[in-house]
């Protein structure tokens, strides 16, 4: 069957000496994986590896077989090409960050296009501003929303935060977070992108962080940290 969609490069794992396995979000289909022969041969004109940069958006035309193996491109092009994000330490630092965690949470072979949606127009958001120190974080606990998971802010005025039920309770429970992280996740809910980033201080955002990540792992099957989770730490310190 072929296909035309936008796609959101989720990962690109080299593949021999000159092959990559490309795994993209679509618009149209979800998650897919394709396999670009000879991606680092400059014949190869119309697969260069610079489309295939984490969270990179494109269109392409493609072949799916849907069956379960990796399917093929036919032609791409980028499809909005960002400005400041590949080229800023920060935004790039975070992109790769984020990329890791979509790898690690996307998990379905079936259309999302509310997820599609928001991913491209937050990413087109941190490309087209500067203040971004706590995109990621909001990113990721609005990402939740698509995935199933996104907390119940029904009795925000609890005390503690329970990891597991995703829910405000007047108790601490084994799986629930000190009252001090439980208001640092609060002031995250709050958030928008064009809140005052400098609403959490380092070491605050670092917790907060790690409470997104923990959230993820309780809800998510097989999630793995991010190795790029350090590397994020650094820049942001």
């Amino acid at each position: 069957m072929l296909v035309k969609t936008k796609a959101i490069v989720i990962s690109a794992l080299k593949f021999q000496e000159k092959s990559l396995i490309v795994k993209c979000f679509t618009l149209s289909h979800g998650l897919k994986s394709y396999f670009v022969r000879d991606a680092f041969s400059s014949r190869k004109s119309n697969q260069k590896i610079a489309y295939f940069q984490p969270l990179t958006i494109l269109e392409i035309e493609a072949v799916h077989k849907n069956k379960g193996t990796l399917e093929n491109f036919k032609e791409i092009k980028i499809a909005s090409p960002f400005h400041s994000i590949h080229s800023d330490i920060y935004k790039s630092t975070i992109v790769m960050f984020i990329s890791e965690m979509l790898h690690h949470s996307i998990h379905e072979e079936e259309k999302n296009e509310h997820l599609f949606t928001f991913l491209e127009t937050a990413l087109h958001w941190l490309d087209n501003h500067d203040e971004i120190a706590n995109f990621h974080l909001i990113l990721l606990l609005e990402t939740t929303k698509y995935l199933g998971f996104y907390p119940d802010i029904s009795d925000m005025d609890m005390p503690f935060f329970e990891m597991n039920e995703g829910v405000f309770t007047p108790f601490h429970a084994i799986s629930s977070l000190t009252e001090h992280e439980s208001n640092l996740f609060k002031k995250l809910i709050d958030l928008k992108f064009d809140t005052n980033q400098k609403i959490f201080h380092v070491i605050e955002r670092q917790i907060v962080l790690r409470i997104l990540i923990d959230y993820y792992s309780f809800h998510l099957d097989g999630f793995k940290k991010p190795k790029s989770l350090d590397v994020l730490k650094e820049v942001f310190s």
